[in-house]
């Protein structure tokens, strides 16, 4: 028989604590790096459950050029872990309105920082938990809320050595960990739910912020307090149903530099081959355009041109997605490429090919166009592939790339695709 929930949730908090006890952070000498090395539990006292105040002490003070191994907690300080079902996942947000899911780790105080200063944060290496979880709340979030007033839970195992889970039987999602969430402090005071994106970074589900890619980040107050969580093991580009892979990590490995001659007024990534811009807006439509305005700032920056002759040349080096759509502020992100002769994979089919099972849906209505585009891939998977309602919203979720198309037409296109190597058949 399950103790109760409220004795369960007790003895994790217990154990957090115990833990934080016998391993608070230390500095220890680096190896082949500049900085030192410090490690940083994830624990009561080292997290916060779903908002951030720049108000808050920090846990850990580093220099510049320092790395950072460090842990993350599952949702709701640890509390939705295999076993929890998805009414006790429902109580946790209807029982905590205001603040997000997340758990984050921090904040971290970064020496030197000073607001118009940019912070760098690099992956070096990310380790999961063994398992994971996705889940949609009944009626609330996601996408397709009305539509889907029922809801389940699901936990997955890890395979970190073959780097997949089975998210299905036979259905195999390669395992591709980044940080769900990752950002500073805002400049407002005041203390924010952990959902919505925003110039601070944060909540943007890019799933391109893997190991040994880069984030760049404008500072806003003193030290640039930065946190993480919402730590995932794979999504999709849309993420419709509210959540990925949902996990925890082990080791999230950062270093941390300080940049006082690079100015940003919006995050980058920068992964080994491309550059990522980025818009965030409650309304797809006005985020697209944001994003456009900071590509073509970039792309002038990098080629030496004019910002209208880059907005010309968006058209054809420029990959843009659609990051999410279920954190308040909906997000895309364009990867546009280091080398100026080369370009990223800007396949857009608008039926089925050999490698994709392919949904197309356009628009003048961008948000519309990203309906209908979703709504069309879930009903083939049901319908199709036999998978049933709620798991083919599930695997759209954490597996479909929704791109799109021509970013500067009238007409908005999306492309939704879906590996049909997922599909593995039985030896």
């Amino acid at each position: 028989m399950r103790a109760p929930v409220t004795a369960v949730a007790l003895a994790i908090l217990l154990t957090l604590s115990a833990s934080f006890a016998l391993a608070q952070s230390v500095a220890l000498p680096g190896k082949k790096m500049q900085g030192k090395l410090h490690l940083l539990p994830a624990t009561l006292e080292t997290t916060q459950w779903g908002w951030f105040n720049n108000a808050q002490a920090p846990v850990l003070k580093v220099d510049s050029g320092d790395t950072i191994a460090l842990e993350t907690m599952m949702h709701s300080h640890n509390q939705v872990v295999p076993g929890k079902t998805i009414e006790e996942i429902k109580k946790l947000r209807t029982d905590h309105p205001g603040r997000g899911p997340h758990t984050v780790t921090g904040p971290i105080y970064v020496n030197g920082a000073e607001p118009g200063d940019v912070l760098k944060v690099k992956i070096n290496k990310i380790v999961p938990r063994a398992y994971a979880t996705n889940f949609n709340v009944p009626g609330m979030f996601g996408q397709f809320p009305k539509e889907y007033q029922d809801g389940q839970v699901k936990y997955l195992y890890l395979d970190l050595d073959r780097k997949v889970t089975e998210f299905l039987p036979g259905v195999f999602i390669p395992l591709r960990p980044f940080p769900g969430t990752i950002g500073v402090a805002r400049k407002e005071p005041g203390q924010y739910s952990t959902v919505p994106p925003g110039e601070y970074a944060g909540n943007m589900e890019i799933r391109d912020l893997t190991e040994g890619t880069s984030l760049y980040v404008p500072v806003h107050v003193s030290g640039a307090l930065l946190w993480t969580g919402d730590s995932h093991a794979a999504q999709g580009n849309g993420e419709v149903n509210l959540t990925a892979v949902e996990t925890a990590y082990q080791e999230f490995n950062i270093t941390v530099e300080v940049l006082k001659s690079m100015k940003l007024d919006f995050p980058r990534i920068e992964t080994p081959k491309s550059w990522i811009t980025m818009g965030f807006d409650p309304d797809l439509n006005k985020a697209l355009d944001f994003t456009k305005e900071q590509t073509a700032k970039f792309l002038a920056e990098q080629r030496k041109i004019s910002v209208e002759d880059a907005a010309k040349l968006m058209h054809k080096v420029s990959d843009c997605r659609i990051s999410q759509v279920v954190n308040i502020k909906k997000g895309i992100h364009c990867l546009n490429p280091k080398d100026p002769k080369g370009k990223e994979d800007m396949e857009r089919p608008a039926k089925e090919t050999e490698k994709y099972y392919v949904s197309y849906a356009k628009d003048a209505n961008l948000n519309k166009a990203m309906d209908d585009a979703s709504r069309a891939m879930i009903r083939f998977l049901e319908e199709k592939k036999g998978i049933a309602r709620l798991d083919a919203y599930g695997l759209a979720s954490v597996a479909m790339d929704c791109r799109l198309g021509d970013v500067w037409g009238t007409e908005k296109n999306v492309h939704c695709l879906v590996p049909k190597n997922l599909w593995v058949a039985k030896k």
